[in-house]
């Protein structure tokens, strides 16, 4: 997984603020910037300061805090870190008095209880900083692993509803097609071929996040002719395609369970009461519906496997997008769904 450059940006942006700070204060608090009050505020206090905040950072906030929830060890280590390294600048500037103690304009200069509460504000700037640094890089970095595991969860969740969707459909083809040979019908070579340019689709043109709107139009009405060929007397259905069916882009496989819903559990060889499919569409509205005449003889529940199949993969994929309207009359079954696209 490619590292994010944000921490190492952050921390720059830190210490070059610290710097210019750092300078702008010696300058105005001191007459002069001998080479030995240079090399003991950026060299040793430097040094010291960048322990400080790292220590915390690296060490105690991982291990203390996050890994074993030490918050009273933590809370110690804290305080005493910042008081040694406030001994150690107060040492340091007493060794060298000419240099670290006397302050611009003043003569008497600082007094060593000053100075030391003075390095221990500035130990504690540092902790705070390098706290703050910390719990907001981490929570970005958690807001990012949360984002590409929810990522990951819904594209492994649709990828098994889809494996879901394509065996049941191809057992119900097969099924249709080992009808038509027992028969020993005409229409049997018919039917294969079609179903070949249906798997054709399915395995190759569908294995993408997105297709074409008019491809999975074709995919639907080869679907639709393939039913018709196993129905003796005929199967009346009325597919009606209004707006713009160009190359909008929709989720692949998402309509035909609805169609073959209507096959499975719908009358269709009722010229009076045909199978209405309707698909209107802009390149930012589609409309699908399905009306069909229930089978009263048919016992299953209408819907199955591909409706919930269908709409949870609509919840996944257009989340706030789409309205589904599913009504279950006494005598006919109708479904509307309308996607932003």
């Amino acid at each position: 997984m490619k590292k994010s450059k944000g921490p190492i940006i952050l921390h720059s942006i830190f210490w070059g603020i610290i710097i210019m700070l750092a300078i702008a204060f010696i300058i105005s608090s001191y007459d002069q910037l001998t080479v030995k009050r240079q090399l003991i505020s950026f060299g040793a206090y430097g040094v010291l300061n960048v322990s400080l905040f790292y220590i915390n950072y690296i060490f105690l906030i991982p291990e203390l805090i996050k890994k074993r929830k030490k918050y009273w060890l933590y809370t110690a280590a804290f305080i005493l870190l910042i008081l040694i390294i406030a001994l150690i600048k107060t040492v340091v500037a007493v060794l060298n008095p000419t240099d670290m103690m006397m302050v611009k304009g003043q003569t008497s200069g600082y007094k060593v209880t000053e100075y030391f509460l003075n390095r221990v504000l500035m130990g504690g700037f540092f902790m705070i900083s390098s706290c703050i640094i910390k719990f907001t890089l981490d929570w970005f970095a958690s807001e990012r692993i949360q984002r590409n595991l929810e990522s990951e969860r819904r594209e492994m969740e649709l990828q098994f509803l889809k494996s879901q969707l394509n065996p049941h459909f191809l057992f119900n083809s097969l099924n249709n097609i080992y009808s038509l040979a027992y028969q020993k019908s005409d229409k049997t070579a018919d039917a294969i071929m079609k179903l070949s340019e249906i798997m054709r689709y399915m395995i190759y043109e569908s294995n993408t996040p997105t297709v074409a709107l008019n491809k999975e139009v074709d995919y639907l009405t080869n679907y639709i002719e393939l039913q018709k060929i196993r129905f003796k007397d005929g199967a009346f259905i009325e597919l009606t395609l209004n707006g713009e069916i160009d190359d909008q882009k929709i989720v692949p496989l998402m309509l035909i369970s609805f169609v073959e819903n209507a096959f499975k559990h719908g009358v269709v060889n009722d010229p009076e009461n045909p199978v209405k499919i309707n698909i209107i569409a802009n390149q930012k509205i589609l409309h699908f519906s399905v009306i069909n005449k229930k089978n009263q003889q048919n016992k299953d529940a209408q819907g199955g496997v591909g409706l919930t199949n269908v709409e949870r993969r609509l919840q996944l994929v257009y989340p706030d997008r789409y309205k589904l309207n599913v009504v279950n009359s006494a005598t006919h079954y109708t479904c509307e769904l309308m996607i932003d696209i």
